[in-house]
């Protein structure tokens, strides 16, 4: 059977192509007959062991043609279906991702990992109770409770004078309850 020119795959949409990519590698007989016979072989074995090569080359080159008529019908199902070659990296990316959480360098650096991130928290917690509790030092001095005391005594003059009615505060205009004349600047 002369396979060259055929596709072996009775049920590949593509049977009786060959592919581009696919070339025969010919032996050359004249590079052969020039070289020397392997020692101790006879005439009649070198023969046969040429027609032996010829025959596997072919049998290579219709395995080739195979493989590619076999690579086609798996490119057009995966393209009936709807796969890409997008999807086929997602599931490999997916795949490589699951391989490494279950690595054990993976487990390692997580627990290590999250040791450190729970000391992290203690010493921040920590820090936060001693600035809280010198917070609360500075709060109970006698400096901060003159200070409280003076905006406390500001505060009652500008918010108290407010509730009772009078305005004690002098107008931004100095002229009580005059308007604002309309040739102003702004």
């Amino acid at each position: 059977m002369d396979s060259a020119g055929q596709d072996i795959n009775l049920n590949s949409p593509n049977k009786g192509l060959l592919s581009d990519s696919m070339t025969d590698v010919p032996v050359d007989t004249a590079v052969a007959a020039q070289t020397p016979a392997a020692e101790g072989l006879t005439e009649a074995e070198e023969e046969e062991l040429r027609a032996e090569l010829a025959k596997v080359e072919e049998e290579i080159v219709t395995l080739r043609q195979v493989l590619a008529a076999k690579e086609r019908h798996c490119a057009e199902l995966k393209r009936k279906l709807g796969l890409s070659a997008l999807e086929g990296l997602k599931q490999n990316l997916s795949r490589s991702w699951h391989d490494v959480q279950v690595s054990n360098a993976y487990k390692k650096t997580q627990e290590t990992l999250s040791q450190a991130g729970q000391k992290t928290s203690a010493a921040l917690s920590t820090v936060g109770s001693a600035i809280s509790r010198k917070l609360g030092d500075m709060r109970n001095s006698a400096t901060f409770k003159s200070f409280e005391d003076r905006v406390g005594t500001i505060k009652s003059k500008v918010v108290g004078g407010r509730e009772n009615g009078s305005d004690n505060l002098p107008s931004p205009t100095g002229s009580g309850d005059k308007p604002l004349p309309d040739h102003t600047p702004f």
